[in-house]
């Protein structure tokens, strides 16, 4: 029997300390006996535990979830936006959706071009031009209906309370709240300012109470009408006037033509283990497999955690990973000539793998690959993991691009929109070494999807998910689900372990490899750099968000990356 659904305040009362198993950081995983959720806000882990708790399934408690990141983690969590969803049952079921936004109906290759053929205003990156169509509640809509156990009503009434009782204000919304202030006389920011600032003026403290009454009536037009209650009647209406009086692309045709698209995931192996990925548009799949499939020759437990030699081998596969990336991957409605069968093929793998020496790095050709790897892609995005009480597993990743999106909130909406156009490959033809491409591929076309880097990703044994996992990060994210895979498989780490290690990123081009600022000897990058490689260091790459399935003692371990700010594993 089918409950209605009790506030959050009463579930959390209902369970004692002892049932509930939660942690927001740490190399100890969460421990947890018949569900999991790990995101990057505690707020929303606690509501996919407590879907799980009602006796929701994995895809109840990823939807219910992703409702309230768009309330709690506005700078990822979204219904603006888009992303991808991979599913793993226990009896060996999978699919994924595709929700990626799309360009507008009156798109051009050409529209972020002044008259002097550049881009004009960072359109493609800021400004109404930058919005694609959003997908997400078409995705997790599409997944409910197809897959989903509670009734839908259910699962929207906790981002429904959450966003209409308010919750505390963390640090990390601190800078963007200042930058709101800065920018509340703009017109085009008017109705941020009203979402974001108190009393529509001034910024919220940590620890001080945040209600966003519109972005709660719009979560309620969801709830009653489905996908309809955004991408037809009164929201659909916000979203087309509001592009209309500031000049924007999208209208009310738009938001009704946009589908959702349920795809078979790609698949690969890796020592005995099957990885389940999202295909194109998404590229992390795709990358993924072939990263795994050209490392599987290599002995990499002999090698060593990252040591020299193991990153050297991680840095090479990553190398030409990234190099077919940027030369086929896009789009699969507007590119089906893509070789993916050929790239994910161990024989493919086996091919590149000849190209690499033990000791000595390999050249980035930037001559025959035109400097196609450097455009910019937004490290701001958010993952969602979850476990059920059967072992169905669900790995949830999408975002608004850059951090906030376009920072653009739809007047009376209470939502902010993506500015994922800038996905695309900006100026037709034009590639240069500032990061600017112009590939046939990840061209503007209208209702066209751009390419991803986003890689929802469970790996499975025995025709049973094992590990889930996905994170944030931009470019690096194929490589930080990568690292975190290898980690678990090659060097026996528990999924804390491997998610907190640190970790490193290379994508073809620029010729160098991003080190995470701790955590590697300067032993281990002396004897890289005699390799031939170049590195650079930075800050933190990515906020995995991780579960283990330990199916002998029927045991689900979940972790939180200490990355992440706000994050939490949270089961049952």
């Amino acid at each position: 029997m089918k409950h209605k659904f009790k506030p959050l305040f009463c579930l959390f009362l209902a369970f004692s300390f002892n049932f509930l198993s939660v942690a927001q950081s740490g190399r100890t995983p969460v421990r947890a006996e018949n569900g999991m959720v790990v995101t990057s806000h505690y707020l929303a882990s606690e509501v996919g535990r407590d879907i799980l708790a009602q006796g929701g399934n994995a895809i109840d408690a990823g939807v219910a979830t992703a409702f309230a990141l768009a309330v709690t983690l506005p700078s990822a969590g979204n219904l603006g936006g888009g992303g991808f969803l991979v599913y793993h049952g226990s009896n060996g079921d999978k699919t994924s959706f595709n929700f990626r936004e799309k360009a507008p109906l009156a798109s051009t290759p050409n529209m972020f071009l002044g008259k002097d053929g550049k881009i004009k205003d960072n359109s493609n990156h800021e400004g109404l031009l930058s919005v694609g169509v959003p997908g997400t509640v078409a995705g997790l809509y599409d997944a409910h209906q197809k897959m989903g156990s509670l009734p839908w009503q259910e699962l929207l009434q906790p981002a429904i309370e959450l966003a209409e009782n308010g919750f505390e204000s963390t640090y990390n919304m601190n800078w963007f709240l200042n930058w709101v202030k800065d920018k509340k006389d703009d017109a085009l920011y008017a109705a941020t300012a009203k979402a974001f600032l108190k009393n529509g003026e001034e910024v919220y403290k940590p620890g001080e109470t945040w209600k966003q009454p519109d972005l709660a009536k719009t979560l309620k037009r969801i709830q009653k009408n489905g996908a309809d209650g955004f991408y037809k009647g009164k929201t659909a209406k916000l979203i087309a006037d509001f592009m209309k009086k500031h000049g924007g692309l999208i209208t009310e045709e738009d938001l009704a033509k946009y589908k959702a698209e349920e795809l078979e995931p790609v698949t690969g192996t890796y020592r005995g283990h099957e990885i389940v990925a999202m295909p194109p548009p998404s590229s992390g799949g795709v990358a993924l497999i072939e990263m795994l499939n050209i490392l599987e020759g290599f002995n990499l437990e002999e090698a060593g955690h990252n040591s020299a030699a193991s990153l050297h081998l991680l840095t090479e596969a990553m190398r030409r990973a990234y190099a077919d990336r940027a030369l086929y991957l896009g789009d699969p409605n507007f590119n089906p000539e893509m070789p993916i069968e050929k790239i994910i093929s161990k024989k493919y793998a086996a091919e590149l793998r000849d190209g690499i020496e033990i000791k000595k790095a390999s050249i980035s050709d930037s001559a025959n690959f035109n400097n196609a790897h450097l455009q910019y892609e937004s490290p701001q995005t958010t993952h969602i993991s979850v476990v059920d009480n059967e072992g169905n597993a669900v790995s949830l990743t999408y975002t608004l691009e850059r951090s906030y999106g376009s920072k653009i909130v739809v007047e009376g909406a209470g939502f902010l929109l993506n500015n994922e156009m800038g996905d695309f490959n900006p100026i037709p033809g034009h590639t240069d070494t500032r990061g600017l491409i112009g590939t046939e591929p990840n061209l503007v076309a209208p209702e066209k999807r751009m390419l991803s880097s986003m890689t929802p990703t469970i790996v499975a044994k025995d025709g049973k998910p094992l590990l889930v996992i996905g994170s944030p990060g931009g470019r690096t994210i194929i490589n930080t689900v990568l690292q975190v895979i290898v980690n678990t498989i090659d060097h026996k780490m528990n999924v804390a372990e491997a998610i907190e290690s640190p970790r490193i990123h290379h994508q073809w081009l620029p010729n160098r490899t991003r080190f995470e600022d701790w955590g590697i000897s300067p032993d281990t990058k002396r004897i890289y750099e005699e390799m031939g490689h170049e590195i650079y260091e930075a800050g933190n790459q990515g906020q995995a968000m991780g579960i283990y399935i330990d199916w002998e003692n029927n045991l689900i371990y979940g972790a939180a990356d200490s990355r992440s700010y706000d994050g939490k594993a949270s089961g049952f």
